[in-house]
């Protein structure tokens, strides 16, 4: 790798929560390879690092349909350079 390309790799390991209407109403960790599973009912929702850091980019919204499963990718950003 050069010292100007980013680094990627999963977000092992990391807790997030999932808030709707402003309110957190559930939290989770995502696996070794960054992946998670959590049921929810339908509803707009924002899901961010826990705890909230100043530095990165660790948030995404996600919209949960009547009876479907919802998948999201996303790609977040350590503000590390």
């Amino acid at each position: 790798m050069r010292r100007d390309e980013p680094s990627v790799a999963p977000a092992a390991n990391l807790t997030l929560v999932v808030m709707k209407d402003g309110a957190k109403i559930s939290s989770f960790t995502t696996d070794s390879e960054g992946r998670f599973r959590i049921a929810l009912p339908p509803g707009h929702y924002m899901v961010e690092k826990d705890p909230v850091t100043k530095i990165g980019s660790w948030r995404f919204e996600a919209e949960v349909k009547p009876g479907e499963m919802t998948t999201v990718r996303w790609v977040g950003d350590s503000g590390m350079r």
